[in-house]
């Protein structure tokens, strides 16, 4: 464990730690509250036994949901509540959920539902969960309106990003972490590529911590860590979620970079190191799905649930990333064409 990093999402007392590193997972034990006498492990087929955490002294019960964005839904969420009753589970005891963005998701807001909210302690097995859904309380499931529509703020007593976890990610499960991780440039302003791989992923969650610490709930900075998302969420939509979330958040911060550079918020260069980050650095070269139209990315980002009176993006400026409502669908249309000439 000579290489955990841990890192504080400051909450008052609601504080927890995220401990980041190759061999933590003994850190779970730790997490779990004294009042736990019974521990209900949310985790997927596919998930190897050797990271699912051992704990002494309680009652131990497995559920298990299926994978893929069809199984993230309120049918989910049903039945993982029902079988926490089955297993005994009272307002003392504990979920930990145990797999990538879509168990923590699941699992949490199950947590936060059932009883009315009970503890959920976080064991991320993908690059995507340990640097953005395991941490800072958002949970959610999907509806056919739009994605994540449906969910709670409910913060986990703990996470653990075991790195070792990693070794065996499908090399698309990896790039999915890596679009999130891109993101994270821009936030800060930073060039993270210098890092090694356990610092560079607790200096993501450093980063979300400190945003999550001054806006919990997203009525303000929060917002920021939604950088790619709004074209993102509308593609995944749009394809029915064959284009992974990393993947499409991936093209979504190149859209994002079009879009501020039509409204003259950025320049050329500016564009062309989201590029160099997005397809130079991560090696994030997807293309456009075909057969989406504009009018159905408009629709369907008109959909997202970060839109107020109008489509809502975070778009780059000179001094930073900030919150943007009101743009005409002229220049929405116009950097989709960007987009779409320069991906090819």
């Amino acid at each position: 464990m000579s290489d955990a990093v841990e890192e504080i999402v400051n909450l008052g007392d609601r504080s927890y730690s995220v401990v980041v590193g190759h061999g933590v997972l003994p850190h779970a034990q730790n997490m779990i509250p004294s009042s736990a006498r019974r521990v209900a492990i949310v985790t997927q087929d596919g998930i190897p036994t050797k990271y699912i955490p051992s704990f002494a002294g309680v009652d131990v019960s497995t559920h298990i949901i299926g994978a893929g964005e069809s199984h993230k839904t309120l049918s989910t969420i049903e039945r993982l509540c029902r079988e926490f009753s089955q297993a005994g589970l009272t307002r003392g005891d504990v979920v930990v959920a145990v797999g990538g963005g879509m168990v923590t998701d699941v699992a949490g807001f199950a947590a936060a539902s059932y009883h009315r909210g009970i503890p959920v302690v976080h064991v991320a097995t993908s690059l995507l969960a340990m640097i953005d859904a395991a941490v800072g309380g958002k949970t959610g499931v999907n509806i056919a309106e739009g994605k994540n529509l449906v969910g709670a703020y409910w913060q986990p007593h703990g996470v653990v990003c075991e790195m070792d976890a990693l070794d065996t990610l499908p090399e698309r499960e990896m790039r999915c972490g890596l679009g999130e991780m891109a993101k994270y440039h821009f936030i800060v302003r930073e060039d993270l590529s210098s890092l090694s791989m356990v610092d560079r992923i607790a200096r993501c969650v450093r980063i979300k911590a400190d945003i999550v610490s001054a806006d919990e709930r997203e009525g303000g900075i929060r917002a920021l860590l939604n950088y790619g998302h709004t074209l993102a969420h509308a593609l995944e939509i749009a394809t029915d979620f064959s284009i992974a979330h990393g993947e499409a958040v991936a093209v979504g911060l190149l859209y994002a970079a079009h879009l501020a550079n039509r409204m003259g918020r950025i320049d050329e260069a500016r564009v062309d190191e989201h590029y160099e980050v997005v397809h130079g650095l991560y090696g994030l070269r997807h293309a456009l799905p075909n057969g989406i139209t504009p009018d159905q990315l408009i629709i369907d980002m008109g959909r997202d649930k970060k839109a107020i009176d109008s489509i809502t993006f975070v778009l780059d400026s000179a001094t930073g990333l900030e919150v943007v409502t009101g743009i005409s669908d002229t220049k929405i249309r116009e950097a989709l064409t960007d987009l779409m000439t320069r991906l090819g």
